[in-house]
């Protein structure tokens, strides 16, 4: 990455922060694209070089992030079983987001605006998964690949839907870890 490259990648972070900020203090409805740009310090003219909307700023992915998950994807090793490399990967994934997934969650709570947002946070993640499964399972039984991927989506899922209101990320860390084991050893073999 060049110098002018990590410049912009730097007033990215920064203007998201800022947000993040200001939506954790105030709640998303009360804080303008006027406010997060003055905390950033940067023109309103420069938050929209870098977030199309108030917002993106809460669930566009970071520049690097992509790069971070697709190595998750590599570091695999070849023969290791397919739901054991789909639940590191999951995980993998998930623990990078620690430090903005909780927020997140707070802000649909408490805002109407973002709760019917359209955004698909994971949206790319799981295109790129979906591309690795299909490579890692050439020539293999697809369905069971697919059922496996799909899963995988579900536990997070219901990880996801079950993180009670009251529970650190570290307990839905844990919450996730027992729903892709219970997914992997099959939801009829595992009692309540």
């Amino acid at each position: 990455m060049n110098l002018r490259e990590q410049k912009k990648l730097a007033a990215w972070r920064t203007i998201r922060a800022a947000a993040l900020r200001l939506f954790d203090r105030h709640g998303y409805e009360a804080v303008t694209v006027e406010q997060i740009a003055a905390a950033a310090n940067v023109s309103r003219a420069t938050f929209f070089n870098y977030f199309p909307s108030k917002e993106a700023v809460v669930f566009d992915q970071d520049p690097e992030e992509r790069d971070n998950w697709r190595a998750l994807m590599s570091a695999r090793p070849a023969g290791e079983p397919l739901w054991d490399s789909l639940t590191a990967i999951m995980i993998g994934f998930n623990e990078r987001l620690a430090d903005r997934m909780p927020l997140q969650r707070s802000l649909k709570a408490r805002s109407p605006a973002l709760a019917q947002s359209t955004q698909e946070l994971g949206q790319q993640f799981r295109a790129d998964l979906h591309d690795w499964i299909a490579i890692r399972a050439a020539g293999t039984d697809t369905m069971t690949a697919t059922l496996q991927f799909n899963l995988a989506f579900a536990a997070t899922s219901t990880a996801y839907q079950t993180w009670q209101a009251d529970e650190t990320f570290d307990e839905y860390l844990v919450r996730l870890r027992r729903c892709l084991d219970q997914a992997g050893a099959g939801p009829a073999t595992t009692r309540s």
